[in-house]
């Protein structure tokens, strides 16, 4: 009788773990069934190359480059301030506070990553688009900045939780072997626990990024929508999603621009892809 539930239950995770795959390969399927016959009337180099996003004009222009910078500039920025800040946090949790500091700050962090992005995306047009617009002297403050900053807030709660789950795993012996050893706090921390979880905080680093690089409405709502080629991080861009949530209503069904935000979701699927690999690939060098 035990014999047969595990083997149930080993096909039951077997069967879900295929699930998943096979709901993925469906989804990029779908992607390219109706985007690729945008390159029947469009250039592949023409559409992610060109420099104008008019969709609606006759003909449509429809040059995507101004988007991908856009959403690259968003990422990076908020790649560069929730990274550190993530991991220091993560560190302190794990080695640092006391233990009910601890608890609460878990439990707070816990909370953020429960807060929907629309009601985070509405504090940063009331609060920070107008701070950034008064300390930077700007005719608007709906910047590519300000959406760095928003979604950095909105990719901590992620990096925090899963990099203090990796420091919590490192086997204990790590870090009394090196206090015996003669190592203080802080070398313990920087020397063996950081490398020993390293993993485990990639990990976490990139499902932020993955967050970051997915979001839609807080981007759409505070990084000013102008589909430009960004020269500063302090000017307005439009990100890949908020174009796809914001036109995609209105786009008609077999239209051209209709085909070109079904591609825009290839070119994100293909994006997210690269960071996945990239991310294994290191993780299997580590090892």
């Amino acid at each position: 009788m035990r014999k047969i539930k595990e083997f149930m239950i080993e096909n039951l995770i077997f069967i879900c773990g295929m699930a998943s795959i096979f709901f993925v390969v469906l989804i990029f399927l779908f992607l390219l069934k109706e985007g690729l016959a945008l390159f029947n009337i469009e250039s592949p180099l023409k559409f992610l190359f060109g420099k104008s996003w008019y969709p609606i004009s006759e003909p449509p222009q429809l040059g995507i480059f101004p988007l991908i910078l856009g959403s690259l500039l968003v990422t990076a920025g908020a790649a560069i301030i929730s990274i550190p800040i993530g991991v220091g946090c993560a560190i302190y949790i794990a080695e640092i506070a006391p233990v009910k500091t601890k608890e609460v700050l878990k439990a707070g962090v816990e909370l953020l990553a429960a807060i929907p992005s629309v009601v985070l995306g509405f504090i940063g047009m009331v609060t920070l688009v107008p701070f950034v617009k008064t300390v930077f002297h700007l005719p608007t403050g709906l910047t590519a900045l300000s959406g760095s900053i928003m979604l950095a807030f909105m990719a901590m709660p992620t990096i925090v939780t899963i990099a203090e789950d990796a420091l919590y795993s490192v086997p204990k012996t790590y870090k009394e072997g090196a206090l015996a050893l003669g190592a203080t706090h802080w070398q313990t921390i920087w020397r063996v626990m950081l490398p020993a979880a390293s993993s485990g905080i990639l990990a976490a680093v990139m499902l932020g990024i993955g967050r970051v690089i997915g979001e839609t409405m807080a981007v759409m709502m505070i990084t000013g929508n102008a589909a430009v080629i960004p020269h500063s991080i302090l000017v307005p861009v439009r990100t890949l999603t908020a174009t796809i949530a914001a036109e995609m209503g209105e786009a008609v069904v077999g239209s051209e621009h209709y085909f070109a935000l079904f591609a825009i979701g290839i070119v994100l699927f293909i994006i997210s892809f690269a960071i996945n690999v990239t991310a294994d690939l290191f993780l299997h060098k580590r090892q």
